[in-house]
């Protein structure tokens, strides 16, 4: 999922249809994942960058915003950033995908639902940004559930966490990258087509791959950047004509989602720990949501 750009202080039908698509669409990613769970993780992300860059090409060739892209490229700070952006998104990618194709679908919506109160948190150590009482109680309550996991467990939950760090990090920086969303996109997955295509030929060569072996896979694995590709544009564009109190209602949409088709369709079972975990993190994002709850009852 992406950062939160700037948003217009009403709610257009446009901007809401295409949030709740953008949000739709990552909710049912993991049926697509699952489909390509015996592919390694890696081999996935990789694809997935290569085949966006000429989607996201396209899109700003379309928009005729490639003048942006362009200086960013010519630009050395612009491009130290975008590494680091890129670098952050490949490791939530990563994550993300092997937490599915293991079958920890449940750990990959925990981590979407503890990332708002993680940004929370790091905006108040980075940034000093004050936090209400109602933030730090939803803060407390999201890190009181995280600890009853890692208690009943007896490990911490590694694959929530770490989308956890690497989405509140890849957000963090985002900020400082000023470049449209659309054109950040595709620096992102340029930076990244490097690695990509060298692991790609690398397991090609050595006959490890998956591309190219049977139909199915080659079709699933090309596929990749679609379903990487087209949520993030429709977001990006959606997010610039709702307010961003909605996006951070809406944002429950997906985890929500993965939710159910963990329990429901990949039979993931719900331990004590997450019996107790999950409604604590639940109550926290009640709680962190009400003053955006009572943001969209006023009048835009």
């Amino acid at each position: 999922m992406a950062n939160t750009p700037q948003t217009r202080n009403e709610d257009t039908p446009q901007g809401l249809a295409f949030a709740v698509t953008a949000y739709v669409l990552w909710g049912f990613l993991p049926l697509y994942m699952k489909a390509v769970a015996h592919v390694p993780a890696v081999e996935i992300v990789a694809h997935r960058v290569i085949w966006s860059v000429p989607l996201a090409g396209l899109v700003l060739i379309i928009l005729r915003r490639t003048k942006d892209l362009r200086a960013a490229l010519l630009n050395p700070r612009m491009l130290m950033m975008a590494c680091v952006t890129a670098a952050l998104i490949s490791l939530n990618w990563a994550t993300y995908v092997w937490a599915v194709t293991s079958g920890n679908a449940l750990d990959a919506a925990l981590g979407y639902y503890i990332n708002p109160l993680f940004s929370i948190a790091l905006g108040a150590i980075l940034l000093r940004e004050p936090l209400t009482r109602m933030q730090l109680v939803a803060v407390g309550l999201a890190a009181l559930g995280v600890a009853v996991l890692i208690y009943e467990a007896g490990s911490l939950p590694w694959a929530a966490l770490g989308m956890m760090v690497t989405w509140g990090f890849y957000a963090f920086f985002k900020r400082s990258l000023p470049i449209g969303p659309n054109q950040g996109f595709l620096l992102e997955v340029l930076i990244l087509l490097i690695p990509a295509l060298g692991y790609v030929l690398w397991l090609g060569a050595t006959g490890t791959g998956h591309f190219g072996v049977t139909a199915y896979d080659t079709a699933f694995l090309a596929g990749a950047g679609i379903v990487t590709a087209v949520p993030l544009l429709i977001y990006a564009n959606g997010a610039k004509l709702v307010r961003l109190s909605t996006m951070g209602i809406l944002q429950y949409i997906a985890p929500t989602m993965i939710f159910l088709i963990a329990i429901f369709l990949f039979g993931e079972e719900i331990d004590r720990g997450r019996m107790i975990a999950f409604p604590l993190i639940w109550a926290g994002l009640v709680v962190y949501s009400v003053p955006m709850v009572r943001q969209l009852r006023r009048p835009a």
